[in-house]
């Protein structure tokens, strides 16, 4: 039996305020930062496509279009874009509002997040349970 993707929501998965503390040299946010950002926005979408235990396995295909800086609030968009057996694949864009001009929404980034539902013991288990 096939299991449909429920469609992809309005709101963001998070929405976060990017503060001094996630700086690097250059005074803008760290890529790593972001990258956390997105696994936990991905994590927010699997969980509601479907309750399981998840597993991060692959983040692939990021793009850092444009710099984040103290201030800015991230919108984190994450659809699923593919069901397995026992793995979802979850696409996060990121738009950032900029602090010096509320009006602008700029894309700064995106990804593509693969999770592998798992038991107790850490092993893969389906997603959608017969």
């Amino acid at each position: 039996m096939t299991q449909k993707l429920k469609p992809p929501s309005s709101e963001p998965a998070i929405r976060v305020v990017m503060m001094p503390r996630d700086t690097n040299a250059e005074g803008t946010i760290f890529g790593g930062v972001i990258l956390s950002l997105i696994d936990q926005a991905a994590y927010v979408e699997a969980v509601r496509q479907a309750h399981a235990r998840y597993v991060t396995v692959a983040i692939r295909e990021v793009e850092f279009h444009q710099p984040v800086f103290v201030g800015d609030v991230l919108s984190l968009h994450a659809d699923a874009t593919r069901v397995g057996r026992t793995s979802l694949t979850i696409h996060v864009r990121v738009c950032a509002r900029r602090r010096l001009d509320p009006d602008q929404m700029v894309k700064v980034t995106e990804a593509e997040v693969t999770f592998v539902a798992v038991d107790d013991a850490g092993k893969p288990t389906p997603v959608f349970p017969t």
